[in-house]
This record gives C-alpha cells, sequence and structure tokens, in this order.
C-alpha cells in the first residue's frame, strides 16, 4: 500500500490511476479542479472496467454488466440498463450465510430475514437496550422507490458507478414488518424531491404514510422554491417530527435565499434535518462542508444530522459538529465494508468520534443497502469504542432528540 500526496492510503495500483487522471494534457498532475474523492473514485472505476469521464461527471458500466431488466412487473424503459441482483452476505465480515435474494415473501426470503431478525435481537439484547432507533430508512411512494431503485441498477451517475445490490426489496407493508421483526422501535421515512413542484407532493403522501404508520417518525422535505416556507409551516403542523434534505440529489445549494426562511422557522421549531450534503458517493456541484458552512452561520441552531458521518469529508463535517453544539452525524453505511473501501474512516478521528458519542445518531439506509442491515451494528460494534457509546449511538440519543 502506498499514500497518496494528499495522504490516503491508496493500492499501487489505484495510485497509478489517480495519477493518469489527474494530470492535464503535458502530463503534469492537476491538484486543482477535481476532489480527491472524485479522483479516487474514478480510478476505482477504471479497474473494474467501468468508463468514466470525470470532468463531464458521467459513468458507463462495464459491456458485461450491460443487461436487460427482466423483471416482468418493471419492464426497463428504452436504454435503461441493469445488473441482475446479487446475495450479499449476513453480517459482513463474521457471517458467512447468505441474504435474502428470493422473491419477497418466499419461504427461503422469510427464513434467511428471521435469521438475521434474531442476531439482531441477540445484539440490542446484550447492550441492555429496549430496541433500536433508525434514523435514516428510506419509505416514499412506491413508484417513486422502484424508480430509485431502477437507478441504483442502472449504475447511474449519483451512485459513483458502484454495483449496488439492494437487499431489502421487498413490498412497503413488509419492509415495515422487517425492521419491526429486528427490533427497529422507531423509523423514519427519508424522501426526498430531485425537481421542483415535488416537495409538497411528497410531504403530502408522509403525512398518510404516517398515520399508518405510527412507529414511523412523521417524515417531510423540502426543496429550494417559491412557496417552500409555507409547505414546510403546514408539515409541521400537521405534525412532521424530522425532514430529509438531499444537497446531492436536489442539485441545490443549502444557502439558497430561498431556503432561508424554512431553515430559520425548523430551527425555531426544534425539528431535526437529516442532510446529504457530504460528497459520497459522488460529488455534486453543492456538496461538501463548504456550502451547510454556511447555513450553520446563519442558523447556528439549526438541528442538522448529517447523514453518512458526511462521508468523504468526515472530519470537515466533525469540524462542524464541535463547532455547534445542535449539530449531529448519522451511522448511514459508515464504517461498512462496502464504504471502507472507498472511503476510509481516518482512524485518528476515532477519540473524535467518542467525543461526540451523544450526537451520533443510527442510520442504516434501508432498505437500500447493498448489505444486510446487521452488518452496519457489527460495523459500530467494531470500532472498539465502547458499550456505553454503542448504547447511546443506537437507541438513547435518538430516543432523546425525539422524546420516545
Amino acid at each position: 500500500m502506498g499514500r497518496s500526496p494528499e495522504g490516503v492510503r491508496l493500492g499501487t495500483g489505484l495510485q497509478e490511476h489517480v495519477r493518469e487522471l489527474t494530470a492535464d494534457a503535458s502530463g503534469t498532475r492537476d491538484p486543482g479542479g477535481l476532489s480527491l474523492w472524485r479522483r479516487t473514485v474514478a480510478a476505482w472505476q477504471a479497474m473494474r472496467g467501468v468508463v468514466t469521464d470525470v470532468r463531464a461527471g458521467t459513468v458507463t458500466p462495464p459491456a458485461h454488466r450491460r443487461v436487460r431488466v427482466t423483471d416482468p412487473s418493471h419492464p426497463p424503459r428504452a436504454g435503461v440498463w441493469t445488473r441482475p441482483r446479487t446475495r450479499a452476505i449476513v453480517g459482513g465480515m463474521d457471517d458467512h450465510r447468505e441474504a435474502p435474494a428470493d422473491p419477497a415473501g418466499s419461504p427461503e426470503s422469510t427464513h434467511a430475514t428471521s435469521a438475521e431478525a434474531d442476531e439482531i435481537r441477540r445484539f440490542w439484547g446484550r447492550l441492555g437496550l429496549p430496541g433500536l432507533v433508525d434514523v435514516h430508512t428510506h419509505f416514499m411512494p412506491e413508484r417513486v422507490l422502484h424508480k430509485v431503485w431502477g437507478y441504483f441498477d442502472a449504475l447511474g451517475t449519483l451512485t459513483g458507478g458502484l454495483e449496488w445490490p439492494i437487499t431489502y426489496r421487498q413490498e412497503e407493508a413488509e419492509r415495515a414488518g422487517i425492521l419491526r421483526e429486528f427490533g427497529v422501535r422507531a423509523f423514519t421515512a427519508m424522501l426526498y424531491p430531485h425537481k421542483p413542484g415535488m416537495a409538497r407532493w411528497l410531504n403530502g403522501w408522509a403525512v398518510d404514510f404516517a398515520a399508518r404508520t405510527p412507529d414511523c417518525l412523521h417524515t417531510a422535505t423540502l426543496y429550494p422554491e417559491p412557496g417552500v416556507e409555507a409547505y414546510v409551516q403546514e408539515a409541521v403542523e400537521a405534525g412532521a417530527r424530522v425532514f430529509k434534505a438531499h444537497v446531492q440529489v436536489g442539485a441545490y445549494d443549502p444557502a439558497d435565499e430561498l431556503l432561508q426562511p424554512a431553515w430559520g422557522l425548523l430551527a425555531e421549531a426544534g425539528i431535526p434535518v437529516v442532510i446529504h450534503c457530504g460528497s459520497g458517493p459522488a460529488p455534486g456541484k453543492h456538496t461538501g462542508p463548504e456550502p451547510i458552512a454556511r447555513v450553520l452561520s446563519r442558523h447556528p441552531r439549526l438541528r442538522l444530522v448529517f447523514a453518512h458521518m458526511g462521508m468523504p469529508e468526515y472530519e470537515e463535517f466533525l469540524d462542524l459538529a464541535e463547532r455547534y453544539t445542535q449539530v449531529r452525524l448519522d451511522t448511514t453505511m459508515a464504517f461498512t465494508d462496502f464504504s471502507e473501501k472507498l472511503a476510509p474512516f481516518p482512524p485518528a478521528a476515532l477519540p473524535r468520534l467518542a467525543d461526540l458519542g451523544d450526537r451520533v445518531l443510527l442510520g442504516s439506509d434501508f432498505p437500500n443497502i447493498p448489505y444486510p442491515y446487521l452488518h452496519q451494528l457489527h460495523a459500530l460494534e467494531r470500532l472498539g469504542l465502547g458499550e456505553a457509546w454503542l448504547r447511546a449511538v443506537c437507541h438513547d440519543n435518538a430516543a432523546e432528540l425525539f422524546g420516545l
């Protein structure tokens, strides 16, 4: 293993690809213009046959992975490619039983999920907890979620071109039932718009979902558009307990003036906002710590929860959490084998993570994860930060934040 000039440990072959992708026409290395993350992702993809134009932001899957969608219930659109479903390993590093890849509701799928549920219950039982609280799970209108899954299957640009087999493709009611079987006491419906005019409609759906799903924390969303303050106020009055913002997918500046009244309203109401603003798995125009730092400078009491620990800019987002006492971070996908291969958490930052133990919340990205739920818990446990830290992260911090 070697170390890149930016200090990130890379394999020798990967280092060579980074050098090639960050050189201009004369062969001189260009340290600016492309983030280290983007350069590294492009190099990682190139080694696996994914063609990436890092300056144009386009990704082409390798030819051997371009497989037509064959699920008759979701016929492919013209020009949309995906790969066949794959199996994941339950528990990652220390459990090699296969997770369910069978049709939802089949005996094989039910048995595998039940086996995982038993292990998850043993995990939180050993900690003396009444269950788990997961602040980062996705529920949204089914046709929207199926489009999200199709995007992952097609190795969409915002996935960084990474293979991303969805582990839990069951229908809505069964997915909620799986979380209950895992012992998740409360979860969220992280839904988000990618264009104007969509957020208010999603919030309307979320009201109905919360009414029929009492263990889901009523979730709402927002987008920089005229009328955003009004529909955020409507959502708050309807009982929203958490908001979701997705800077990467929405491709907007969180410091946009249109959003300022809404941020102020949410800060006054003390309602948390789970926000994806880090540059993983692929960077966007407004991702990274600087845009959201401008929001916090104007709204220092805003209860932001940085999704994915701010991956890959972990330390910069830890800086913000240390500066603003209402800022929190969620663990979604962080520390897992999947993420550690590409954006490893810096070991030197673990003491800072321990010190912020009262402001780190369990998040999973269920159902849109490329490994079983249990692996996220094992990934947290192997950090070695102790049982008190695990109890706080997996339950107590969120229970206090939401008054559970």
